[in-house]
């Protein structure tokens, strides 16, 4: 099986900076597409960023040029830098990953969600 485990979430105070990381591990034959999406309270969950194993990206319009999504490939490891925090960025955020097991069989895995709180 496979497991995401999410790291680095927190309090941070408006303006300032988080990093978030998700590396996969367990029985996998290659990782396609790594991302995160966040939920806040009363929200439906919604996508922040997602990478390609090309190293294409794609952000929601509401974190674009504020976060920062990258990925390490070796490590099968995704990360989330986030820059210029407000409140609005509250949430629970959840590493999603598409993960080939075998080389016919592909599945979509989440973490248990690490909390991002921006707050003064």
């Amino acid at each position: 099986q496979v497991q995401l485990v999410e790291s680095g979430g927190g309090l941070a105070q408006p303006g300032g900076s988080l990093r978030l990381s998700c590396a996969a591990s367990g029985s996998i034959f290659s990782t396609n597409a790594m991302g995160w999406y966040r939920q806040a309270p009363g929200k439906q969950r919604e996508l922040v960023a997602r990478i390609i194993s090309g190293g294409g990206t794609n952000y929601a319009d509401s974190v674009r040029g504020r976060f920062t999504i990258s990925r390490d490939n070796a490590k099968n490891t995704v990360y989330l830098q986030m820059n210029n925090l407000t409140p609005e960025d509250t949430a629970l955020y959840y590493c999603n990953a598409l993960i080939r097991t075998t080389p016919t069989t592909t599945y979509v895995f989440w973490g248990q969600g690490t909390q991002v709180t921006v707050s003064s």
